[in-house]
């Protein structure tokens, strides 16, 4: 069941920051870890295993307001750290801007939203964990299982109401039979359990400066692929460099772009062939691609149009919240 963290204490920290580039609060999201109310986005965290409920609301376009109420001062710095992450407050935009902002693919939408980015999770747990559970099915299907691991194992606070993702150890600890009831399936229920059971043991590290020794150790867990690893990279350690190039909507939205058939589907290669000249900013630039409506130019980046892609298979039958375009990718 269910974990209690009563996240109130004496502290209270507030912190009033001006974002280094373009930034808009985002939503509550479909997992239910995060209630937006008022224009306040709110969120219970865990850093360093202390409840901390943190606030963050958005008065001016460049201004941002956020507020930590936890048992202790460290806890609550430490939360609004974590939440000042998620938010990407001090990411430094503008050499992606200045060097790609009349690029033929992603310049109208660089320059039209400035405040684009990768969404991403406050913790990297957080992360690996929800992409082990949006492997091969729909966002909508995923994100509801992810409602009843959080509801089952989650960490709730009975002050604000608000519930974080469980723990590690929490996990760790779960039988991959009550996993598979939230309807996840076998293979992995088995690979969620097996990655907690590496990060609450620290022999992965996902805070670690060196992440690669962390991703190889993830990547040898059986279910666990390319696209996951990714993922983890992306939206929980912040890292604009790896693009998810297994990503069906990605994929697709590659294919389009290259071809102009809204059919086609780029091989995962391609795909990674197409963001290569993006770097060090694959991944951001893949965010602003998936938005991408029409047909390159001859001179963007990426292969040709002769690449003789075929259309995707199955067509697209719903969004994702990263990939808006169909379903997640075949393999982990």
């Amino acid at each position: 069941m269910s974990g209690v963290s009563r996240a109130g204490g004496d502290c209270e920290r507030r912190l009033e920051v001006r974002p280094r580039s373009p930034v808009r609060l985002p939503g509550a999201g479909m997992d239910g870890v995060a209630r937006r109310r008022g224009g306040v986005l709110e969120r219970l965290l865990h850093p360093g295993g202390e409840p901390v409920v943190v606030r963050a609301a958005q008065p001016a376009p460049d201004r941002l307001v956020l507020a930590a109420r936890g048992p202790s001062r460290e806890a609550c710095e430490r939360g609004l750290e974590r939440m000042c992450f998620a938010l990407g407050v001090d990411d430094d935009l503008a050499p992606f801007h200045r060097r790609f902002r009349d690029d033929p693919v992603i310049g109208r939408l660089i320059r039209a939203a400035p405040w684009l980015r990768p969404m991403r999770r406050p913790e990297p747990f957080e992360a690996l964990a929800w992409a082990v559970c949006e492997q091969l099915i729909e966002y909508a299907r995923a994100a509801a299982i992810q409602r009843r691991i959080v509801r089952r194992l989650g960490r709730r606070c009975p002050v604000s109401g608000l519930t974080d993702v469980p723990a590690p150890a929490a996990l760790a600890a779960a039988a991959p039979a009550l996993l598979e009831s939230f309807d996840l399936s076998a293979g992995r229920a088995l690979a969620l359990v097996a990655v907690s059971r590496e990060v609450a043991s620290g022999r992965v590290d996902l805070h670690s400066p060196r992440p690669q020794d962390g991703w190889r150790r993830l990547r040898a867990t059986p279910g666990i692929g390319a696209w996951t690893v990714e993922v983890l990279a992306l939206h929980g350690q912040g890292r604009w460099d790896q693009v998810p190039a297994g990503d069906l909507g990605l994929r697709k939205a590659v294919g389009r772009i290259v071809t102009g058939d809204p059919r086609a589907c780029a091989p995962t290669e391609a795909v990674r062939e197409f963001f290569a000249p993006y770097a060090p900013y694959g991944g951001l630039a893949a965010t602003y691609a998936l938005r991408h409506g029409g047909p390159a130019s001859a001179s963007g980046p990426g292969p040709g149009s002769g690449s003789g892609w075929g259309p995707a298979t199955p067509p697209a039958r719903g969004g994702t919240r990263r990939s808006p375009l169909g379903p997640r990718r075949r393999d982990g």
